[in-house]
């Protein structure tokens, strides 16, 4: 009987290790993916191709919805983004860029 314990006991520890592990991988995939895409919108938007920088600016609003835990930080950063997609919206490409790097600077910093 105490075989059984401690065999059901280690497979209940292993699974509960291996979701832990994939929802941390998650977050990371998560973040890496944000960060792409805003730097490549802030590519495009010193080229002045704002309508790619607008594809790319929603993919990473889409993708940050997806980062779990700090709270303050995703939120700083995607004011920023949205910000960022005024500017590029309003053409300013100065402005656009100055939001987009504060925004890499929260999400780098996760």
């Amino acid at each position: 009987m105490n075989i059984i314990k401690k065999t059901m006991l280690t497979f209940l520890m292993a699974i509960s290790l291996g979701a832990v592990s994939t929802v941390a991988l998650a977050e990371d995939a998560s973040v890496s993916e944000t960060i792409v895409h805003v730097e490549k919108a802030l590519e495009e938007v010193n080229k002045s191709d704002f309508s790619a920088a607008r594809l790319h600016l929603k993919a990473a609003r889409s993708a940050s919805e997806k980062i779990s835990g700090h709270d303050d930080i995703v939120k700083k950063a995607n004011a920023s983004v949205i910000q960022g997609q005024i500017q590029s919206n309003k053409g300013d490409v100065k402005k656009a860029a100055e939001e987009l790097n504060k925004a890499l600077v929260l999400y780098k910093s996760l």
